[in-house]
């Protein structure tokens, strides 16, 4: 069998930006309140006439030229998002049709907050299989329209954006096996339901879920890969909350070598784009470099949660 590689990496970021001070004044709490709460100080915010699919295309398109090919050379265009406007039709076609990919198969991926390692995950094990050789994996959303600005609990948390990878044939198998998980008894934790679309969660749950369930789930990703935790280049979780990602960085024991995304300080919780928005930022900023093993993990909505560890581009 194959292997396979993540190629190259690419990420959109909303010009425009919301800082916490609007968002408390009209919820009844503070910025210091927001930032205790979540570590979040200012996030994305997508415009009117930006949408998940253009996020798409942008992010996916730069992912593309970091690997040095083009949409012809994509036999598969797999996209994680859970918000687009309606359920049909999905928005990984017209994705691939931008960005000239016009003989690749197109899915969009829907295991919410985990939408993006799911993707990951599958399109490693199509490259492996000789099924594409190579696959642009893309996680975007625009959750703000969604979100009820008065609800004090979930107004200040999310943002918008866009991170994309594209995986290939390599050489050496640099993609670790991935490990899936799903509490499907905890479904109603988060659900994006109603006329007009609101996203509800019980914040308290997903929190006590996630730190209890994560870390374990991270070693065995990382048994997967042969590796042990202390010995990660990076650590890169779904940018739910900082709270959460200090309470699985100190149950894991993460020595200070290992870099931790701390995204969502400024980019709020982008769901299924979370991840690599984040992984992205750290090889902008060079606090990753090539080769260097990272431990992917994205949990959320469904309950669902995979991890896997993978090899800087």
């Amino acid at each position: 069998m194959r292997g396979a590689a993540v190629l190259g990496l690419g990420a959109h970021r909303p010009a425009l930006r919301q800082d916490n001070l609007a968002i408390a004044e009209r919820t009844g709490s503070s910025d210091e309140w927001i930032r205790a709460r979540s570590g979040i100080a200012t996030r994305g915010v997508a415009g009117a006439d930006e949408s998940v699919v253009d996020m798409a295309v942008s992010a996916g398109g730069k992912a593309l030229a970091a690997a040095g090919l083009t949409g012809a050379d994509v036999g598969l265009v797999l996209l994680a998002t859970c918000s687009m406007p309606g359920p049909l039709p999905g928005g990984s076609p017209e994705v691939a049709s931008r960005l000239g990919a016009t003989a690749a198969g197109a899915s969009d991926i829907g295991a919410g907050c985990a939408g993006f390692t799911y993707a990951l995950a599958l399109a490693a094990d199509a490259v492996r299989a000789g099924s594409a050789d190579a696959v642009l994996v893309v996680g975007s959303e625009k959750l703000l329209p969604m979100v009820d600005p008065d609800d004090r609990g979930t107004a200040f948390l999310f943002g918008d954006g866009a991170g994309a990878a594209v995986v290939g044939v390599s050489d050496v198998d640099t993609i670790g096996r991935v490990v899936w998980a799903n509490d499907g008894d905890q479904a109603d934790r988060l659900v994006i339901e109603g006329s007009p679309l609101r996203l509800r969660m019980d914040g308290r749950g997903i929190y006590r879920w996630a730190t209890t369930s994560l870390p374990d789930l991270a070693r065995r990703a990382c048994a997967a890969a042969g590796i042990e935790p202390a010995d990660l280049a990076a650590f890169v979780p779904h940018q739910a909350n900082l709270r959460i990602t200090e309470s699985v960085v100190k149950s894991l024991g993460l020595p200070a070598s290992v870099v931790v995304a701390r995204d969502v300080v400024d980019s709020g919780n982008t769901s299924a784009a979370s991840v690599p928005l984040a992984l992205t930022r750290l090889q902008e900023e060079g606090a990753v470099r090539t080769g260097d093993p990272v431990l992917l993990l994205g949990f959320g909505a469904g309950l669902t949660a995979a991890g896997c560890v993978v090899h800087c581009p």
